[in-house]
C-alpha cells in the first residue's frame, strides 16, 4: 500500500502553459499531471461546487493508484465559520461521491480571522463523522488553536492537523493520527517563492521518518503563481528516494 502522495494545489494554471504543460492541449492536462505525480490537491472546489459529472471525468482520466485530495468549500469554512456544518458537509459527500475510492481525504481550511473556539471544532467533528469514507484535515490559521486541547480533539476524532507553511500566518507543527498532511504555499513569500533544495531536504528528511513510522503522507506545493509547484516537487520526489536507497 502506497504511503506516500506528493502532489501540487491544483494542476489547470494557464500561466503553466509554457512552463510545465509545453505542447500538452489543455484538455491533456490531468493525465500529463497524473502520469507524473501520484496525487493532486483539487484547490477549486474552495470556490466552487463541483459536480459529479466532472469528478467522474477526473476519475476516469487518472490512474488506479492515483489519489484526490479535496479542499472543502469555503461556504461553511469562511462564510458560515463551521456553524451548521451538517448540510454542508452532506452535500460535499455527495458530490464527492464519484470520485470513489481514489478520494483519499478533505482538506478544511479555516480563515485566518477565525479564533478557537473549541464548541465550534468539535460540532464541525461531529458533522464530520457523517464523512467516514475519507480522512480528513484541517488546516489552522489562528496561532489560537494551536493547543493541546485542540490537538486531544483532533487526536480522538482521527482527523490530521495540517501542516502549513507561508510567509503570511503561522505553521503549526503538530502531527494528530497517523495521516500526515502537508501544504507548502511558499516559505518566503506566500504562493510565489519556490523552496531551495536545502529547505526540501529538511522536509524529505522529515517525511522519511514519518513513512518509516507508518505514517500516510500527503505533500502539496501551493506555489503556484510563478510555477514553482510542479518543480519544487519534482525535487522533494527525488530526495525522498534518496533517503530511501
Amino acid at each position: 500500500m502506497q504511503s506516500l502522495y506528493i502532489g501540487t494545489s491544483g494542476w489547470s494554471y494557464p500561466d503553466w502553459q509554457d512552463c510545465f504543460y509545453t505542447g500538452v492541449t489543455r484538455k491533456g492536462w490531468l493525465k500529463f499531471y497524473a502520469e507524473r505525480f501520484s496525487a493532486v490537491e483539487i484547490n477549486g472546489t474552495f470556490y466552487r461546487l463541483q459536480s459529479p459529472d466532472t469528478f467522474k471525468k477526473w476519475f476516469d482520466e487518472t490512474p488506479a493508484t492515483f489519489r484526490f485530495a479535496l479542499k472543502g468549500n469555503r461556504y461553511l469554512t469562511h462564510n458560515k465559520k463551521l456553524l451548521d456544518p451538517l448540510p454542508s458537509v452532506l452535500i460535499e459527500k455527495n458530490h464527492a461521491g464519484a470520485l470513489g475510492e481514489k478520494l483519499a481525504l478533505v482538506l478544511w481550511q479555516l480563515p485566518g480571522l477565525l479564533k478557537k473556539d473549541l464548541n465550534r471544532l468539535k460540532n464541525f467533528i461531529d458533522a464530520l463523522q457523517q464523512w467516514p469514507e475519507a480522512r480528513h484535515s484541517i488546516e489552522f490559521r489562528h496561532n489560537s488553536w494551536f493547543d493541546d486541547e485542540t490537538a486531544d480533539c483532533m487526536t480522538e476524532a482521527n482527523i490530521a492537523v495540517c501542516l502549513s507553511d507561508a510567509e503570511a500566518w503561522p505553521m503549526w507543527d503538530r502531527t494528530t493520527t497517523n495521516l500526515v498532511y502537508i501544504r507548502l504555499h511558499g516559505h518566503t513569500q506566500t504562493y510565489v517563492s519556490p523552496y531551495s533544495k536545502p529547505e526540501l531536504a529538511y522536509w524529505a528528511e522529515r517525511i522519511a521518518q514519518w513513512t518509516q513510522q507508518g505514517k500516510e503522507v500527503h505533500v502539496y506545493f501551493d506555489n503556484t503563481a510563478e510555477c514553482a509547484a510542479p518543480f519544487n516537487a519534482y525535487t522533494l520526489q527525488a530526495l525522498v528516494e534518496d533517503y530511501g536507497r
